[in-house]
């Protein structure tokens, strides 16, 4: 039997019920006091209980990229004391506009860039140089399905490399210096030479690139597939002064992430399959990315509600936190969602339309009628925990979940915390889009819940 540690309230009248329960939402621990227990009507109670949670490494996650839409491209390389070292590599087509006007023979190139569309950078000490590369793959990326766990080869000598440093600027375009052979080579076929004629004939030339980071820098980018990440060509003619540009972008291509981790000496080195639990000890964690994500066992929700009747609960948080402390130029990962899970703990899926199953954000139906008036589970109103740079902590109102828990609408389930928002319309979630994390001890995993009954 789980130990629920209790503090309870008893309110004086019911005018005072509304200003002493915002009070006890902010600080529950100032709720007490019994007061005047022979005179009230009403009794509101507070109350919390501790989940258990282990590590469960999800499926490897799809990480291609949309030709016709623009994805977030991850490149970074951190290491740190719970997950290990984590490598992500961006792999892309380049796309060529065959309409574009190419450099005539008598053409002088002036500079060669490749070109990163920064749209966020999460890492340690960024007042100093991080460098980047970029490498020449050997073998093309093919028209099909690649996961965080694939790799393409690539050429060990980089065509392209460079410094920059961020400090407190997070978005930016950064510019790669490319190798002087590597950008005349380049250039001589684009002003002669059949590959520029078509798609397919310059991909046979250059199937691709492979963006990295330096082992040891301690960050990770996010960069906007487009037409501002890729190779930046600037000419001009003997008679002009200005340069004139043209692109061989990621924009209208095929990309994807591969990630890779070892996690030797780790307290998370003992997860090696996929979706299957672990206990690793008095901590936990998610890693956005690399797909760790959190099993909670929500029994003692049971245990509680057996020990309830002619109730109502007026708030009830799920709360993670304080997290343990972040680096400086580090940010935490921003959120994640409830899906109801199984022992094989995987997302249950609805059988209408295969999507997973989520806990419903309060105020909303959390069960709802399908076209033969059977009841099913919604799926439109997932509710999302976000966290607080204040009291960093995860929170989220779950109070119409037990709420429809306790009237015997909804059977209860294990939770799979995973962060990001996944339908069968779209794969394309935040987890897949940085390396984000956080760790924090088990015993700061609750459920707090104040409830009010009449005598």
């Amino acid at each position: 039997m789980v130990s629920i540690p209790v503090l309870r309230v008893k309110l004086l009248a019911l005018a005072l019920f509304s200003t002493i329960l915002l009070n006890s939402c902010s600080d529950p621990a100032s709720v007490g006091l019994e007061l005047a227990p022979d005179n009230n009507q009403i009794g509101v109670f507070y109350e919390e209980f501790v989940l258990d949670a282990e590590m469960v490494l999800v499926d490897s996650l799809t990480s291609s990229t949309n030709p016709v839409s623009r994805g977030v491209l991850v490149v970074g390389h951190e290491t740190d004391p719970f997950f290990g070292t984590t490598e992500a590599t961006t792999y892309s087509r380049l796309f060529i506009d065959v309409s574009a006007d190419r450099p005539l023979s008598e053409a002088i190139l002036d500079s060669m860039f490749f070109a990163l569309d920064v749209i966020a950078v999460n890492g340690e000490d960024l007042t100093a140089p991080k460098t980047y590369s970029v490498h020449k793959l050997i073998e093309p990326i093919l028209d099909t399905v690649y996961y965080t766990s694939d790799k393409v080869d690539f050429e060990l000598d980089p065509f392209a490399k460079g410094e920059v440093v961020f400090d407190e600027v997070k978005d930016t375009i950064v510019n790669l210096s490319v190798k002087p052979e590597f950008s005349e080579e380049l250039f001589s076929y684009m002003k002669r030479g059949p590959e520029f004629d078509n798609l397919l004939s310059f991909r046979r030339l250059y199937p691709g690139v492979a963006i990295k980071a330096t082992d040891g820098d301690q960050t990770t980018l996010g960069l906007q597939q487009g037409v501002n990440t890729g190779l930046m060509v600037y000419y001009h003619y003997p008679e002009d002064t200005v340069s004139t540009l043209y692109r061989l972008s990621t924009g209208s291509s095929r990309a994807f992430v591969g990630i890779e981790s070892d996690r030797t000496g780790t307290p998370t080195e003992a997860i090696t399959q996929a979706n299957l639990s672990y206990d690793v000890g008095s901590k936990v964690g998610m890693k956005a990315g690399l797909g760790m994500a959190l099993k909670i066992d929500t029994s003692p929700i049971d245990q509680f509600l057996d020990t309830l009747q002619g109730i109502n609960f007026n708030q009830v948080l799920f709360e993670i936190g304080e997290v343990d402390a972040i680096p400086e130029g580090q940010n935490a990962m921003f959120s994640y969602y409830i899906y109801f899970t199984d022992q094989r703990n995987k997302f249950i899926r609805r059988d209408l339309d295969n999507n997973p199953l989520t806990l419903q954000l309060t105020g909303q139906p959390q069960t709802e009628l399908d076209g033969d008036d059977n009841t099913i589970l919604p799926v439109r109103a997932p509710a999302q925990s976000i966290f607080s740079e204040t009291s960093k902590k995860y929170s989220v109102d779950i109070s119409s979940y037990l709420n429809a828990i306790f009237r015997g609408e909804l059977t209860r389930t294990d939770w799979l915390l995973y962060g990001g928002l996944v339908t069968t319309a779209s794969q394309d979630d935040d987890f897949k889009k940085s390396l984000r994390q956080f760790v924090v001890n088990k015993d700061k995993i609750k459920i707090k819940v104040i409830y009010s009954k009449r005598r």
